[in-house]
């Protein structure tokens, strides 16, 4: 990287082309109802980079804190500080696959691939919620 481009406009195609050809995707919100944009980097295997605040917290699971779920690096603070921090332990991973052939980054990359953000599993939990509803309303009845 030995540039920086600036493009201040949204353009469709080459959003995805970024998505696709990024290793780390950085969302350091300060407040984020949901996001959508975690999810779609995911997709595409690019790794975020997360501040813990809203849909952030629920859909990036940390890789050091949860070895075995996580799916990207995140922050709690809103700071250039914890921002950098969490920057530097996702350069620790990457530069390990690398170098030493970990398997890590690969990991990460397959697991956001693999991140299931339909409404499949939403849909399932409301009917369980619905139908106990229903035969608890049966019961007292």
């Amino acid at each position: 990287p030995q540039s920086v481009g600036v493009r201040i406009e949204y353009n469709e195609e080459l959003a995805h082309k970024v998505f696709a050809g990024a290793d780390l995707f950085l969302m350091p919100s300060l407040f984020e109802p949901c996001g959508i944009s975690q999810m779609i980097a995911m997709r595409y295997g690019t790794v975020p980079v997360a501040r813990k605040t809203g849909g952030l917290k629920d859909t990036v699971i940390d890789y050091v804190e949860d070895p075995h779920k996580g799916v990207g690096f995140t922050f709690e603070e809103y700071s250039s500080k914890e921002l950098m921090h969490a920057l530097l332990k996702a350069r620790v991973y990457y530069d390990m696959s690398r170098c030493n052939h970990s398997k890590v980054w690969q990991e990460l990359v397959k697991r956001c691939m693999k991140m299931d953000f339909s409404w499949e599993r939403s849909a399932r939990e409301y009917e369980g919620i619905y139908s106990n509803a229903l035969m608890l309303r049966r019961y007292d009845s």
